[in-house]
């Protein structure tokens, strides 16, 4: 006997009705279930007008509700939406359908939990109850600890806890077998199409002319591509020219990839002997590792504020003033005068995207070649990443900047030209974002400045004109860095 007569689905980071927890437990304790996601005002109002995550988030909604229709076998199911605080909006929606429980799946940012904390309140002023579940990450908050009890601070331990622990069950698919007869029509007034990006305020982007396949279908493209290719990750994964990635974090982001398919496939692989394999299992790792260290380290608050890791080094005396905004400036508009960190800064304003190694190398620039703020870079990565996720990118900028859990050590400095030379050789992914560079000879790429004058002039280079002079010397950032972080 199911407990519940009627229960509300609250879709949030996981757009997705394949091996959902929520989703699945929601179809197994009611005998009625209806789907809700929330175009939550309190986030949607900080964006940009044109911003491909609300582009890439509306898309996959009309997917998952053809889906839910499809699994139901009735036109009059499907996906309800609604716009405005999803703290007043879910409550509101779950009294007026009359149902007992709302089923959502666990968000570990503080934001979300002091929004999660306030819709449990106005449930329960209504006897409604809420109930939460793990589905974005394998094992959360204070699943893997120390032999003392304690989070973990270091990866290569939590990463060896976290191997010891899987069992086959973490990883099992959470079942959809009840959904015909579970899913529960909408209310008439409620039977409305997933609104357009005009409706919401919103315009459109490149998204598609980018091809950036979206919603479960678009997962399932990039996981069949991804898989042929995953034994030879660990050899390719660092050449930005070459396809080596998954592609898969936003859709990871977002949901509409199940995290434990992923592990699975990942583990099984790696099992059977396979380096690749076991490289990006541990990517995914590093992924639970930031989720816990979020949720059981205060390094970011409700207001969207990040803090050091290590809180001494919330001293470290930064560039102020005017020269620092000019160089954060140029170095969000790729105008550093370093190839690989303008190509990189091109790829992430033009896509939305960055590949990983880039990630480090940009953000070491930012903060150890130009002495700027690694909280000013994490905001812009925050704004423009389609895959932006706190947990992984305050872990990441932390990880650069010196001031994380297991961080790159601070005196362990990036030299963006031997960066360029080792994993981007023949200049092909500088070449394809900087087009105009592209005439200079191979071993010029890396660092015009240095190039002969007859080579730039062949190229149709001018240094200081169509290309900046380098904004700093490195070897003299180096020794600048050295003395900011003696603190």
């Amino acid at each position: 006997m199911k407990p519940y007569a009627a229960g509300l689905m609250w879709f949030r980071r996981d757009l997705r009705a394949a091996d959902n927890a929520a989703f699945s437990n929601a179809l197994r304790a009611c005998r009625q279930v209806h789907c809700v996601f929330a175009f939550d005002t309190a986030i949607l109002d900080a964006l940009p007008r044109a911003d491909r995550r609300v582009e890439f988030i509306r898309d996959s909604l009309v997917q998952l509700d053809a889906t839910l229709r499809e699994l139901a076998g009735r036109a009059g199911a499907g996906l309800i939406t609604c716009r405005g605080l999803a703290a007043d909006e879910v409550p509101r929606l779950a009294v007026q359908l009359g149902v007992q429980a709302v089923f959502t799946n666990n968000d570990y940012e503080p934001a979300a939990m002091a929004r999660d904390a306030s819709v449990l309140g106005a449930l329960a002023r209504h006897g409604i109850a809420f109930h939460g579940y793990k589905d974005q990450v394998v094992f959360e908050r204070r699943e893997v600890l120390t032999q003392g009890g304690a989070p973990y601070s270091v990866f290569t331990p939590y990463k060896r806890a976290w191997l010891a622990r899987l069992q086959a069950d973490d990883l099992q698919p959470h079942g959809v077998d009840d959904a015909v007869a579970t899913l529960a029509d909408r209310p008439e007034g409620l039977r409305k199409a997933v609104p357009s990006l005009a409706e919401l305020g919103f315009e459109p982007t490149n998204l598609h002319e980018l091809r950036l396949p979206v919603g479960e279908a678009g997962a399932r493209e990039l996981v069949q591509d991804f898989l042929p290719r995953i034994d030879s990750y660990h050899e390719t994964r660092d050449f930005p020219a070459l396809k080596g990635p998954s592609y898969l974090s936003v859709h990871l982001r977002f949901g509409t990839v199940s995290i434990r398919q992923l592990a699975r496939e990942a583990h099984a692989r790696s099992f059977n002997g396979s380096h690749g394999a076991a490289t990006w299992l541990a990517e995914l790792v590093w992924r639970d590792f930031y989720f816990q260290v979020l949720a059981n380290f205060k390094v970011a608050d409700e207001q969207g504020r990040s803090h050091c890791f290590r809180r001494e080094f919330e001293k470290v005396p930064w560039e102020k003033g005017r020269k620092a905004n000019e160089l954060f400036r140029a170095w969000c508009e790729g105008r550093t005068g370093y190839p690989l960190v303008d190509a990189a800064m091109a790829q992430i304003n033009q896509t939305g995207y960055m590949h990983n190694r880039l990630r480090m190398v940009v953000a070491s620039f930012l903060t150890k070649d130009l002495g700027v703020d690694w909280k000013r870079g994490e905001r812009y990565f925050a704004e423009k990443l389609n895959d932006y996720d706190l947990a992984a990118n305050n872990g990441g900028w932390q990880w650069s900047a010196g001031t994380g859990c297991d961080a790159q050590p601070w005196f362990r400095i990036f030299n963006p030209v031997a960066q360029s030379r080792k994993f981007d050789p023949e200049g092909k992914f500088i070449r394809r974002y900087l087009p105009h560079l592209a005439e200079l000879p191979d071993e010029a790429l890396h660092a015009p400045w240095l190039a002969r004058p007859v080579d730039l002039a062949g190229a149709g280079v001018e240094l200081g004109g169509n290309y900046p002079l380098p904004l700093v010397d490195h070897d003299e950032a180096r020794l600048a860095t050295k003395a900011r972080y003696s603190i």
